[in-house]
């Protein structure tokens, strides 16, 4: 037998016991960094690990995986794994975002994915062999 208070019918069928979850997300979006806040950090970041012929592509209305894609080299496999480490931690103290990693232990290609910025980190040698950016900028044909 379920005993029934009136506290219990209100709380639980009124629209003012609280902000409803819509209002809550969207203030939590507002919040959060805007694309270009992220990809100035990203690039930053780079800079200061002296990430080395950085270019940044605007996939908006080209991709849905992100706003915009970023393609670093370093020098070697142990600069590669050291700028992928730090951007991650930089994005996760700054931003409270929680990047995804892919490659790091083998160092010759790191992919970091933020969210809304997806970041590539070569080293030379791998960079040339998959020429990614020449996929996704604009106006670059590709020879069949």
């Amino acid at each position: 037998m379920t005993t029934c208070y009136k506290e219990d019918n209100e709380l639980s069928l009124s629209t003012t016991a609280g902000t409803p979850a819509k209002a809550g997300a969207a203030a939590m979006t507002a919040q959060q960094a805007s694309s270009e806040t992220l990809l100035a950090a990203v690039l930053k970041s780079l800079e200061e690990d002296k990430g080395e012929d950085i270019v940044q592509i605007n996939l908006r209305g080209k991709s849905e995986i992100g706003d915009y894609m970023v393609i670093v080299s370093g020098r070697s496999s142990r600069q590669v794994t050291a700028m992928a480490e730090k951007l991650a931690d930089r994005v996760k103290q700054d931003f409270g975002i929680i990047s995804k990693t892919e490659g790091k232990d083998t160092g010759d290609w790191v992919l970091i994915d933020t969210g809304d910025i997806i970041v590539h980190i070569f080293r030379p040698e791998v960079r040339e062999f998959y020429q990614l950016e020449k996929m996704w900028q604009p106006g670059v044909a590709n020879a069949v």
